[in-house]
């Protein structure tokens, strides 16, 4: 039984909805653990996948009996069996987020919908909460990501630019067991870790230099997130109080990282730490993590959400001082009922490298 689709169909039947368009790949990817181009379409009677014949062999050799999904390929599909395919549907959820106005005319006409209702992220929504399987796959993520912060550590050196730290991260990645980068990595050193989204470039580390690095690996599709800023031969007492400003934020916003914590309330501590240091909290304090990078949960000052049980979170405060420094730390949170396991283990204490 594919429980990811049941899941689903119980909420369609507690919202008087008969079937569903998915479109968003990461969405087919959760539901059908695939990840080739096609679109999945669940009615009352069936669940079907249609792909494009370059595909099939490949969608085949991964689909098992347990999964209950039937393969067509769109080369095979006439006029007739699109309409067929929610004949007896009166309500179909498509992914308003996901497509163009256009798609969504061209859809309406080639299912013939009676009646298209928008999901509302109703499968973001379930894929908050992570299963056994997705724990795993983010773990292992995790895993080599600390792996490689605990190379960095020795590959770094003064005379380096940002790209090379940057391209050598995705090298490690490739040869210890990731599919690739989670995301496009951040390398910023001296100034340009001010810009909290900044890209590697080619200024060179030097020393005094802080460092901040972003980054994290994919295992199976699913992501890590991890941030730490650390500096080049030696520190100021006012560059290493600040460090110690935001350790400390970050840590208190983790402790109460629990099931049913207000998130809100999470965000807003850290940034009463903040402004009480005259800083300001410029960014959310987390999101959650999965098949993609950034999920839901948001944790910000801004938005009203409850941590629940299994969910993945990022806790990452920073503080930015254009033109000078910034400092991020940021770790990958699994909550637990009553407390939370860090996921990313690697030191960050204030380091010198």
């Amino acid at each position: 039984m594919n429980l990811r689709i049941e899941k689903l169909k119980e909420l369609f039947r507690e919202n008087n909805v008969d079937g569903m368009i998915v479109e968003n790949p990461k969405n087919i990817k959760y539901l059908t653990n695939l990840d080739d181009d096609g679109i999945l379409i669940i009615n009352k009677s069936e669940n079907v996948f249609i792909t494009y014949s370059m595909f099939i062999e490949d969608v085949n050799n991964k689909i098992t009996l347990d999964d209950e999904i039937i393969v067509a390929e769109y080369s095979n599909l006439n006029e007739q069996d699109y309409f067929d395919f929610f004949d007896d549907c009166n309500r179909v959820y498509f992914e308003e987020n996901y497509i163009t106005y256009s798609k969504y005319n061209e859809m309406i006409r080639k299912f013939r919908i009676k009646e298209a209702v928008e999901s509302n992220n109703i499968i973001e929504k379930l894929r908050e909460i992570k299963d056994d399987e997705e724990i795993e796959n983010v773990e292992k993520a995790c895993n080599i990501t600390d792996e490689c912060f605990l190379f960095l550590q020795d590959y770094i050196k003064v005379g380096m630019t940002e790209k090379q730290v940057a391209t050598k991260i995705l090298e490690f990645f490739l040869e210890n067991g990731a599919d690739g980068l989670a995301f496009d990595t951040i390398v910023a050193s001296g100034k340009n870790t001010s810009i909290p989204h900044s890209k590697p470039t080619d200024k060179v580390i030097e020393e005094g230099d802080a460092v901040l690095i972003d980054f994290g690996a994919k295992v199976n599709g699913y992501s890590s997130d991890m941030t730490r800023t650390f500096f080049m031969g030696d520190v100021s007492e006012e560059n290493a109080k600040l460090y110690d400003l935001v350790l400390y934020a970050q840590k208190n916003a983790l402790e109460k990282m629990i099931n049913n914590a207000d998130a809100n309330l999470i965000a807003k501590g850290v940034e009463n730490i903040f402004n009480a240091n005259n800083f300001t909290l410029i960014h959310a304090l987390g999101h959650g993590v999965g098949l993609d990078i950034h999920e839901k949960p948001i944790i910000s000052t801004r938005r009203k959400e409850f941590l629940k049980e299994n969910m993945i979170v990022t806790d990452e405060p920073g503080i930015y001082i254009p033109g000078k420094i910034g400092i991020r730390i940021e770790d990958t949170v699994l909550i637990n009922n009553m407390s939370q396991t860090v996921l990313t283990k690697s030191n960050k204490n204030l380091m010198i490298i």
